[in-house]
């Protein structure tokens, strides 16, 4: 029996791989004939919050299972839920990253209401943008939701690196 790709790289980061050498493992899904599908990645701005918050400002009655699901709050008052997936599981696990302005690189799939978020940009008080990740400090490796560290199991911390927007991602256009 074999193991999964993310298993197999975990098991090599966490004990087989010479000090001070580290693999970022993540929990990508494995690339499918449906990937040349993917819509191209577009730039989505606003704010996240709870989807409840959002409704009862908007005086919206809602069941309290809908509660604790996170959206894109866009200028225009749009509400973009986010995909719970590998990158916008932050979202639901870490406050600090919700209300607050974000530019994030990210699609949607037609007919999906739902934004597959890849890459989340915060935007400080001095008006510069932010790259956000989490990142173990012992292992010196990027991750992309709150956990213990893949490779050495330690406490990683929420972190803010100063970087650019990608020239290449334009803005998503209204739906």
């Amino acid at each position: 029996m074999s193991l999964p790709r993310r298993d197999l790289l975990a098991q090599l980061a966490g004990g087989l791989l010479l000090p001070g050498l580290a693999v970022a493992v993540d929990e990508q899904p494995t690339p499918t004939a449906d990937d040349a599908q993917t819509p191209k990645q577009e730039l989505y701005s606003g704010e996240v919050v709870r989807l409840g918050d959002a409704l009862r400002k908007r005086k919206i009655p809602f069941a309290s299972e809908m509660e604790e699901h996170v959206v894109l709050e866009t200028a225009t008052g749009e509400l973009i839920p986010i995909l719970a997936d590998w990158r916008g599981r932050a979202f639901y696990q870490d406050e600090r990253l919700r209300k607050r302005k974000v530019d994030l690189v990210g699609f949607r799939r037609t007919g999906v209401p739902y934004l597959q978020v890849l890459t989340i940009f915060t935007v400080n008080d001095a008006g510069r943008h932010e790259y956000v990740d989490y990142w173990c400090d012992v292992c010196a490796i990027p991750m992309y939701e709150i956990k213990p560290c893949d490779c050495c199991q330690a406490e990683i911390r929420l972190r803010f690196t100063s970087k650019d927007l990608p020239a290449d991602v334009k803005p998503a256009a209204a739906r």
